[in-house]
């Protein structure tokens, strides 16, 4: 697994080095598994088979800045990390996903606007490039989510717990670097927009509030709503309390056991049986 770092390093971790453990457990803290730096945390990571020149690590960082770098960059481990991105003035990594090359990306901003652009808009470089502008922020705006565009709808969500979900064909494919469109209402009701990620019915959501306030809910309960709107309420918060983050789940239901197949010419090893 590559790890991300909010710094923009990249740690390596082999996923037998993770404790094995039941869902209740509360695990073991990453900076007991890499070599952390003070105030540095993993904000990111990606699942790696092999390393080829045909895909890509595409980044955005907290300033809207984003970059593409060859998988392969990254297939020399070091134990003390290396730089994924050269970071300035306090900026940091916020999104890190793996790409084909033929991909749309979508940037979503705190000030509740989204831009889409084919990734060909961006040209590959090094790792300690600082890459270029994805999104122009307004004054204290920050990106906030990095979506690699497939099927389904955009899931935003405010701090003051109203969000929607709307239709990618929404969105329309523009070129990198400007101010967007209108995602989400960011009015005194609403607050900043907090998350935004891309979900497809029957799956379900994990929200997450200041005071660790957990809510679970399916996306097919939240509204569908064009992108000029305000949303509706997905938790409700007491005085003082705003929701800070959205996750997708699992689904952890099981229902009744069937007897394992036996494994055939296509069968891939270790793969989870289908939920229901």
């Amino acid at each position: 697994m590559l790890c991300f770092s909010n710094r923009g390093k990249v740690y390596w971790l082999k996923v037998y080095e993770l404790p094995q453990a039941g869902r209740g457990a509360r695990g073991k803290p990453m900076v007991n598994l890499l070599p952390l730096e003070e105030g540095e945390k993993i904000n990111a990571l990606l699942p790696v088979k092999q390393y080829d020149e045909q895909h890509f690590v595409f980044m955005a960082t907290r300033a809207g800045t984003v970059k593409k770098t060859p998988l392969a960059a990254f297939s020399r481990p070091r134990t003390s990390g290396i730089i994924a991105v050269d970071l300035h003035d306090n900026d940091q990594l916020v999104g890190v996903a793996i790409t084909d090359g033929e991909r749309e990306i979508m940037l979503v901003s705190s000030g509740g606007k989204a831009i889409r652009f084919h990734e060909d808009e961006v040209r590959y470089m090094g790792r300690e490039a600082a890459g270029v502008r994805g999104i122009r922020l307004g004054a204290g705006q920050d990106l906030i989510a990095l979506i690699v565009v497939g099927e389904g709808h955009v899931l935003s969500a405010s701090a003051a717990g109203y969000g929607k979900r709307t239709p990618l064909e929404e969105f329309p494919s523009h070129g990198r670097g400007g101010q967007g469109v209108i995602a989400l209402q960011t009015s005194d009701r609403n607050g900043v927009t907090v998350a935004a990620l891309q979900v497809m019915p029957g799956q379900e959501i994990m929200l997450i509030s200041s005071t660790g306030t957990l809510v679970r809910t399916t996306v097919d309960e939240i509204s569908v709503q064009g992108r000029n709107t305000q949303g509706v309420r997905l938790i409700r918060l007491e005085e003082g309390e705003r929701l800070v983050g959205i996750e997708r789940v699992e689904s952890l239901d099981t229902g009744e056991e069937e007897p394992l197949a036996e494994p055939g010419p296509q069968a891939g090893a270790g793969e989870p049986a289908a939920e229901t």
